[in-house]
């Protein structure tokens, strides 16, 4: 019995310890508690899970930007409007977008009243940032890359605060 009470105990302790999900609601709460907020980095979720990960990482250029939970660098599109993307077809080829399935963990520095969501022309969910929609690149090969960046002058990283990052000098080339 008193195995039993001890096994439940630490099956309660270690429950407790998991990341808890922000709903994505494509609307700002007024205030996110901060137990909501997760602070520790956790592998990302496969493809096929419900939940995704958004959080934020230090380049040596371009400052504390977003990222998946794998480190992927996540872009906004400058032509996109507040909660609703204008990127499509080929476009979304070439970017694609970074989806929700309803469940978003956040990490350290992620402010979780910027994360909502707008729909794609198909149905589904994309991550917004500040009302932006967020995007991978597919010239981006491994965490870190950030080869997108001022793509057509309409491509960019994402601050920590959801601004839009330019007039970052990479390889003498203005960004």
């Amino acid at each position: 019995v008193l195995f039993v009470g001890l096994l439940t105990l630490f099956a309660m302790m270690l429950a407790a310890c998991q990341p808890q999900p922000v709903p994505v609601t494509g609307e700002r709460p007024e205030e996110m508690p901060a137990e909501e907020e997760d602070m520790d980095v956790a592998d990302a979720p496969m493809e096929d899970e419900m939940e995704v990960r958004l959080e934020v990482a230090t380049d040596a250029v371009l400052g504390d930007i977003l990222v998946d939970g794998n480190g992927m660098t996540l872009y906004m599109f400058t032509m996109d409007e507040p909660n609703k993307s204008n990127c499509a077809g080929e476009c979304l080829e070439a970017w694609p977008p970074f989806l929700s399935s309803g469940s978003l963990t956040v990490g350290e520095g992620v402010d979780a009243s910027l994360v909502g969501e707008a729909t794609l022309a198909d149905g589904s969910m994309i991550v917004t940032y500040n009302g932006m929609p967020l995007y991978y690149w597919v010239g981006d090969e491994q965490p870190g890359d950030t080869n997108g960046q001022g793509v057509n002058e309409v491509w960019y990283v994402v601050s920590a605060d959801g601004e839009v990052v330019k007039g970052m000098m990479v390889d003498e080339k203005e960004y």
